[in-house]
């Protein structure tokens, strides 16, 4: 069968697209991706050769791949959904299961699980699989990679048995499978069962079994969350992040040190989770783009392999999106609230964890207003960066000053 293939764009044909995880705050990535399309021709095809998603970020990446003819189109429906978001789309959060959680938790440590079934997660999250089952096209992932508005579509999940982070990839026949330490390629025809278990945020959402396994959360063990893209044929890479937020301020010497809430050391943890892999990784590449840039022709080859040079550009928010979350909290239903209130999550030191579980419009509308605008104001880097011209940074990175400026200034 011959498939009509698109005409040549102006962008660059080898632009990976990166969306690490951040539950309730991966709205903010829609608002960057609706800026990229308003940049972008109208009827502009998916302008991305490769997608790779994680955790909430596997969500949107799948809705991108399944719908890659037409990107705006593909960007307005997850402008929607996130945009209409709830608890209860996402998980149960009426009054009785709220209790009936809380009871079965405190039941299982106080017994010692003796005649209690141990808890499998915190949050039942069986609303967000059939919203995902209704508004995600699987079928079409498949047509999108033949008719060659996609190369490949890679989602990350956590292999508890195994304990190596996994990137499951549906795409081009000539692509092959990877093999390293705690990671692994494996080619795979992408369904909810992956996304579910990209998203299965360890406690908080029950696991989900795929063959002889349980998965959990992708942000678990993915050490080097931009590597599924590059392996997959990415030569450019555009990652949205979700967190440039200031440390918070320590008590001064006079003033009491506050023992940290079990939702204070729950936000911690996520935040560790999502973030920290990401960080380190372009951290990692910071340091080979300098030692490829003093190479001829930026490469290096031995019985290592090889390595490129890879531009990369970073959005990262604007403000911090904690603070956005404050703003937000009573939009959660009441027996949430009553919930995240036991755990410590309802105060300052708490806001980490509720900026990552609040499903609610009013929140997630605004991120993407934030994405949009942080997008938009920097609409000539993106659009010269999507056109394929080189970064004139040494380190290759545009968009993280801190570290790129950092190690270059070492070099001198």
């Amino acid at each position: 069968m011959k498939f009509w293939k698109p005409k040549k764009q102006s962008w660059d044909r080898k632009i990976g697209l990166v969306l690490p995880g951040g539950g309730a705050r991966g709205a903010y990535q829609v608002g960057v991706l609706k800026a990229i399309a308003e940049i972008l021709p109208r009827r502009a095809p998916n302008p991305f050769a490769v997608i790779s998603g994680t955790s909430a970020g596997a969500v949107s990446s799948a809705v991108l791949a399944s719908r890659a003819r037409l990107f705006r189109y593909a960007v307005a429906d997850l402008e929607r959904v996130w945009g209409g978001f709830h608890s209860h789309h996402v998980f149960r959060s009426d009054a009785w299961t709220m209790l009936r959680t809380g009871s079965h938790w405190v039941a299982a440590l106080a017994l010692g699980g003796l005649g209690v079934r141990a808890p499998r997660s915190m949050l039942d999250n069986q609303p967000l699989r059939e919203l995902l089952k209704r508004n995600i096209h699987f079928d079409a992932i498949q047509e999108s990679i033949d008719k060659g508005y996609l190369d490949a579509l890679a989602i990350t999940a956590a292999g508890y048995g195994s304990a190596r982070s996994i990137s499951f990839y549906q795409g081009r026949e000539e692509l092959q499978p990877w093999e390293r330490a705690r990671r692994r390629g494996q080619p795979a025809k992408i369904a909810i069962e992956h996304l579910m278990a990209s998203i299965a945020v360890p406690l908080i959402f029950p696991t989900v079994q795929m063959g002889r396994e349980y998965f959990g959360d992708g942000a678990m063990r993915q050490a080097t969350p931009l590597s599924p893209a590059v392996r997959l044929g990415a030569e450019r890479l555009l990652v949205i992040g979700v967190r440039d937020e200031g440390l918070d301020p320590l008590p001064g010497p006079d003033e009491p040190v506050p023992y940290p809430t079990v939702g204070g050391i729950a936000g911690y943890m996520l935040d560790a989770l999502f973030m920290d892999g990401l960080s380190s990784d372009l951290e990692r590449l910071t340091r080979i783009n300098l030692i490829l840039d003093s190479q001829s022709d930026r490469k290096i080859e031995g019985p290592f392999g090889k390595l490129s040079f890879i531009d990369a550009f970073i959005v990262l928010p604007s403000e911090d999106i904690r603070e956005i979350a404050i703003r937000h909290i009573k939009e959660m239903p009441r027996s949430v609230r009553l919930f995240m209130k036991g755990i410590g999550a309802l105060n300052y030191g708490g806001r980490q964890l509720v900026s990552y579980l609040l499903f609610e419009s009013g929140y997630t509308r605004e991120l993407i207003e934030l994405g949009y605008k942080d997008g938009m104001n920097r609409r000539d880097e993106l659009q010269a960066f999507m056109e394929g011209k080189p970064t004139e940074n040494p380190a290759g990175i545009i968009g993280w000053e801190n570290l790129s400026t950092a190690y270059s200034q070492n070099t001198e």
